[in-house]
């Protein structure tokens, strides 16, 4: 079994998935102008036991204006997602910089992935 969970982090500040648009917004808001960072867990279960990983990346948001937000929300996007954002979506063109992980920013860190799948002799 393999799972994995992303969650972002602004300032000591978890920010989960939005309840809804106007979440969406005040998140998108906060993350306006700043870097972030994007921590991804992925456990595996196999029969020679547990394994964890955690995959941490920064993200750099550019100044994004209100409607430039507004527009991203309608989209519908944002929900769903920690930090109500996609890298892999229309959200990349508010990305200025990442450091890191772009495959954990997105949800499954493919390199840390791999390393346990093959510490509990998996085939990837």
């Amino acid at each position: 079994m393999l799972t994995s969970d992303t969650t972002v982090c602004l300032g000591g500040r978890i920010l989960g998935k939005p309840a809804d648009g106007a979440d969406a917004a005040a998140m998108l808001g906060a993350l306006s102008g700043s870097t972030h960072r994007v921590l991804t867990a992925v456990t595996i279960v196999s029969t020679t036991g547990m394994r964890h990983a955690l995959s941490i990346s920064e993200v750099t948001f550019r100044p994004m204006q209100p409607a430039e937000i507004e527009r991203y929300v309608a989209s519908g996007e944002p929900l769903g997602k920690a930090g109500a954002y996609g890298i892999q979506g229309r959200a990349a063109e508010f990305v200025e910089r990442i450091a890191g992980s772009y495959s954990g920013i997105m949800g499954l860190p493919l390199f840390e992935t791999a390393a346990l799948l093959r510490q509990a002799r998996l085939q990837f």
